[in-house]
């Protein structure tokens, strides 16, 4: 409230004209953004078996994809920012939620959903840290997350959903939503992403929630594959893999998008520069942060800083 709230701190200076988007679409549903990027399937499978011969380290698709929004969120923290009650706030977090596949003794098909915190220096071995002791911490049937012991709690008794979740809403729109929840609950989260690939399914532009303040989703797809023609007229192979992406246009200016993409692109055609943490990390004005490193995580055997 008054231009502070837990996850957030309140944008000072502003485009007028970016500033002005809230009030002409007042949701994330008004504001959505479709886009369709096809990242190359080959350098990431050469990386991650690169990775498991010569290291002994398992990366996987997923960690990579996440790995490299983390750091171009490190170079373009413009981008880390949500809008409640059509105001802007700074993100003072860098988070990714996603819903994961319960192991469960029967194998029937259970839910849960998980948040991840980062630091904007994590290199792809701290990603991968963080997002593998998060899922070991929340896959077994007998530890649910915090979001489906208070659905299941809330369903319990007749009308209370509803009284629930007017309240929660209505707290959060003015920032008065307690901090506790706000860490716990997964719609508070810089990005939103769905692993289609894990269930054999193509890749999907996800909806944006309008409760929480999920500012951009994406929807990872089985690879594809095909052929085309070079400029000799031979026939060439092609394999990609497909991500769906949704984002919020009101957040900030379509150039500051692109600028972010692009790094993520560099990242994704290059993925041994997330091997090592970026030479610098900047900060959204008044929303500094940072996450302790997990422990035991490997190192390369390589120093130097990449951009």
């Amino acid at each position: 409230m008054f231009g502070h709230r837990h996850e957030g701190r309140r944008v000072k200076h502003l485009d007028p004209i970016i500033q002005m988007t809230p009030y002409l679409m007042p949701t994330r549903v008004d504001a959505m953004v479709f886009l369709q990027h096809d990242v190359e399937y080959e350098p990431l499978m050469r990386y991650i078996a690169a990775k498991w011969r010569d290291e002994g380290v398992k990366i996987t698709f997923l960690e990579v994809i996440i790995a490299s929004y983390v750091r171009a969120i490190s170079q373009v923290p413009e981008v880390n920012r949500f809008i409640m009650n059509k105001q802007f706030y700074n993100r003072k977090e860098l988070t990714v939620s996603m819903t994961i596949l319960m192991d469960t003794p029967d194998g029937s098909l259970q839910e849960n959903v998980i948040k991840v915190k980062y630091d904007p220096s994590d290199t792809i071995y701290d990603v991968a840290a963080r997002l593998v002791q998060k899922i070991e911490a929340n896959r077994k049937p007998e530890t649910p997350g915090f979001s489906v012991k208070l659905a299941s709690f809330a369903l319990k008794i007749p009308g209370l959903a509803t009284l629930l979740a007017g309240t929660v809403k209505l707290l959060d729109r003015y920032g008065l939503c307690p901090g506790l929840l706000i860490d716990e609950l997964p719609f508070h989260t810089g990005m939103f992403i769905t692993n289609n690939a894990s269930i054999g399914l193509h890749s999907v532009f996800h909806h944006i929630y309008n409760f929480g303040n999920t500012s951009m989703f994406f929807g990872l797809g089985t690879p594809e594959r095909g052929y085309t023609v070079d400029a000799k007229g031979n026939p060439k192979r092609w394999c990609t893999l497909p991500i769906g992406i949704t984002v919020d246009e009101r957040v900030c200016g379509g150039a500051v998008f692109a600028k972010l993409f692009t790094q993520m692109k560099r990242c994704l055609k290059n993925p041994e520069l997330l091997d090592m943490p970026p030479e610098k990390v900047y900060y959204n004005e008044g929303a500094e942060y940072h996450v302790p490193k997990p422990a035991g995580v490997h190192q390369p055997v390589t120093a130097k800083a990449a951009v």
